[in-house]
């Protein structure tokens, strides 16, 4: 298997960028992706797990499930499900989010807008005005 791919408990795989690679263009991922080089261009990792560790530098949007920021990122985010900020955290750019936590340390600029999904409710129809 490649230095690059890394088997999940789940039996999954997902990719690891190292501290030691730079990458120009877009990235689509249909796996979880562990960024801790660095990115300029696109990230599309929509259906799963990003994770810019301490050592990641992104200059880029990026879309995922759920994101988790430990290095830093220029770029507007996109996640349907939590944005993590941690502590060594930077993130320039706006966020649309289901979720955010930020820890005391980490820095943020730019808007943050939580979109939550409505819950179907039982009975309910569209176009019913009740």
């Amino acid at each position: 298997m490649s230095s690059l791919i890394k088997q999940n408990p789940g039996g999954f795989s997902s990719l690891v960028i190292g501290p030691a690679m730079t990458i120009k263009g877009t990235i689509h991922s249909k796996t979880d992706v562990f960024l801790d080089g660095e990115v300029e261009g696109e990230l599309n990792v929509e259906n799963n797990r990003l994770i810019i560790g301490p050592h990641g530098k992104v200059l880029a949007n990026a879309k995922a499930r759920e994101m988790e920021i430990q290095g830093i990122i220029t770029g507007n985010v996109e996640t349907t499900g939590t944005t993590s900020i941690r502590e060594s955290g930077r993130l320039m750019g706006d966020v649309k989010t289901g979720g955010i936590l930020i820890e005391l340390g980490a820095v943020v600029k730019g808007t943050i807008e939580i979109v939550c999904k409505s819950p179907s409710e039982p009975g309910r129809e569209a176009g019913d005005g009740r």
